[in-house]
């Protein structure tokens, strides 16, 4: 049986990793105030970025889709890992060696399947490159990259290697390393053969190809023989770690540039990117194999956080299928908040034939966005008809309204509508805007109304959601952001964000002066954790305590949420805390003086004279601490 993880070395890798580092591999962020940070949910799909990290407490909360935790919860659901291998990768990055009970430390036994695989290929790219950079075979591999262009330091930047034409140099290579045929033939490395796994890739140029978090998942293998009988190009199958249509090639060298300038360049093949980075465009990308689809898109987004600023180029060869894949693009280019534009050298070359042709200004000056990607596209499409006749004219705007209409802005549609009017050659501009306008209805009628476009575009801040109803809680759904809970709220996020200012009084508060049903379980739950005292005490280890003693997701959610949301005061000091303390207890002793009335309601007339005296006293007791509590703040707590 696999050992379990040292609970100690569990939190030494969670302090020693920030959190907001790790996500910063996969998405950007920008401050959100009160210390945290913001950006788009890397687990649904949005618009306004909701999701929040908040790097002192180290965790992370969805305001949009409810997902939450800490930086190894983060991990596992991020990368579809275990609990184990999630530890495992950030113990690797953190430098930190795991201990492992129930049986010692044996890495080779207890890693996950991920783990395994991910290290299988990171050796198998420095055995390729090692055949690249020394193998007498690999000189027909070195004369292709020279004659592009590349010397040695390129294919060392990215990684380049070489595959040798033997059967099996590298699965024996990889056995002796420690790794099963099971292991080698799950990673695509291998494949099998009739007495057994064989190299997949034989006699090919081979570019790693790398996750966004920077681990080698997969290879793109070119032809160099001609006694090779397989496709130009030869990916990675499909594996437990490689998903071609959710690859980027080069997102791991371009991903802090694409962020920093808001701007990416999608190319079409592994020596362009590399060709674009050589020549100083840094944000060159290119998918692996596929079309550009909607999961590339996804992963740009939370990279170009949407703002109105981002560009999105795309630099296709000018031939037929160059422009076939371009349509394809622009058929996604609505799901973008980017502007979208395609840049083709005048003569058609690709980046890399551009480098050599005409040098590195030629490919940087190709990547300046031009021509925007619709316009391409209408021109495409009007290009097929006679635009000399009524028909054609006619034809041709049948086909190319649909396309504008598609527009969700309706100022840029008016705009585009306005130009290709002038693309057609038809005068009444207003009757192609009119055109383009009824389809865009009728789309929109079709689809069910939804939303104002206008509360679209202006999406809606974190603080102002609500928050779906917890399946803990039975009944009808609760809307946790309604004012009447507000107060308890934001006492919630004061015991969990600042103990220090709600320490001791807190402690003394009872679940029942919690009315929402999953505030009251927040409550049990920092009790059971020791209290808002053990977090002055030890606020490392605090919130994990707390989370740990939820009794279940949707409760924890819910502590990892208050844990993150930005407390409503910007300077929240103990005055702040005392006036939040006093709110809650004085709401508490209202309900409690409404149910004493009712109890009087009932006894006044025929009830017994000892009940009745008895409940007049506790009423009063609790008029009197009210007015203490009105008079005096939190001193009288």
């Amino acid at each position: 049986m696999a050992g379990r993880i040292n609970d100690e070395d569990v939190k030494a890798v969670r302090d020693a990793v920030p959190i907001d580092a790790v996500v910063s591999e996969y998405l950007q962020l920008r401050n959100a105030g009160g210390g945290n940070l913001k950006g788009l949910c890397p687990f649904h799909d949005e618009k306004s970025p909701s999701f929040q990290v908040s790097p002192s407490k180290g965790f992370f909360h969805c305001f949009g889709c409810q997902e939450g935790g800490d930086t190894i919860t983060f991990v596992m659901k991020i990368d579809h890992l275990t609990f184990s291998e999630a530890v495992e990768r950030l113990a690797g990055q953190a430098g930190i060696t795991l201990r492992y009970e129930e049986g010692g430390y044996n890495p080779t036994h207890q890693r996950g399947e991920r783990i395994r695989l991910v290290e299988a290929h990171k050796i198998a790219a420095e055995w390729y490159a090692e055949q690249l950079a020394t193998g007498p075979e690999a000189e027909t591999g070195r004369a292709f990259l020279a004659e592009r262009g590349f010397d040695q330091a390129a294919a060392q930047h990215f990684g380049v290697g070489y595959s040798p034409q033997g059967w099996d140099h590298l699965t024996r290579f990889l056995r002796g390393k420690g790794f099963s045929d099971k292991e080698l033939l799950l990673s695509g490395l291998s494949q099998e053969g009739r007495r057994g796994p064989i190299d997949r890739f034989r006699g090919r140029l081979m570019w790693p190809i790398r996750d966004i978090g920077g681990d080698v998942v997969g290879f793109g293998a070119r032809k160099l023989y001609e006694a090779d009988n397989g496709p130009k190009y030869l990916n990675t199958p499909e594996t437990a770690i490689y998903k071609k249509s959710q690859m980027l090639y080069g997102m791991d060298l371009a991903k802090k540039d694409i962020a920093k300038a808001s701007r990416a360049v999608v190319v079409e093949g592994y020596t362009d990117v590399m060709a674009c980075h050589l020549a100083g465009v840094t944000t060159a990308i290119a998918t692996c194999g596929t079309a550009f689809g909607g999961d590339h898109i996804k992963i740009l987004r939370r990279l170009l956080m949407d703002n109105g600023s981002a560009r999105v180029i795309f630099t296709f060869d000018g031939d037929a299928a160059g422009q076939k894949a371009a349509l394809r693009a622009f058929e996604d280019d609505q799901k973008f908040a980017a502007e979208t534009y395609i840049a083709i050298a005048p003569d058609g070359m690709d980046p890399c034939d551009l480098r050599l042709a005409k040098g590195d200004d030629a490919v940087a000056d190709l990547a300046e966005p031009r021509t925007p990607l619709f316009e391409f596209a209408l021109r495409q499409i009007v290009s097929r008809y006679d635009l000399d006749t009524p028909a054609g004219r006619a034809s041709a705007l049948d086909e190319a309204a649909p396309v504008v209409a598609r527009i969700k802005n309706s100022g840029a549609q008016h705009e585009v509508a306005v130009q290709l009017a002038g693309m057609l050659g038809i005068l009444d501009t207003q009757f192609v805007v009119k055109r383009v306008a009824q389809l865009a209805r009728w789309a929109r009628d079709r689809g069910g109304k939804g939303p104002a476009p206008d509360q679209r575009q202006r999406g809606t801040a974190p603080q102002q959601q609500a928050a779906p109803a917890r399946a803990a809680v039975p009944g009808p759904a609760l809307n946790l952001r309604n004012p009447v809970f507000a107060t308890e709220r934001e006492l919630l996020k004061l015991a969990l964000q600042r103990p220090d200012l709600v320490s001791p009084a807190f402690d003394a508060y009872g679940v029942d002066e919690f009315t929402a049903p999953p505030y009251a379980a927040v409550r049990e739950a920092i009790l059971e954790a020791g209290g808002a005292e053990f977090g002055v005490q030890d606020p490392q280890d605090y919130l994990v305590r707390v989370r740990e003693a939820a009794p279940d997701d949707a409760v924890r959610a819910t502590v990892t949420e208050l844990a993150v949301e930005a407390i409503m005061r910007r300077a929240v000091d103990e005055m702040y805390a005392g006036e939040v303390l006093v709110r809650v207890r004085r709401r508490a002793v209202e309900r409690r003086v409404h149910d004493v009335n009712g109890r009087l309601a009932r006894l006044s007339g025929h009830g017994d004279p000892a009940e009745l005296t008895a409940v007049q006293n506790e009423l009063w007791v609790l008029q009197q601490y009210d007015q203490t509590l009105r008079t005096h703040g939190a001193a009288a707590l």
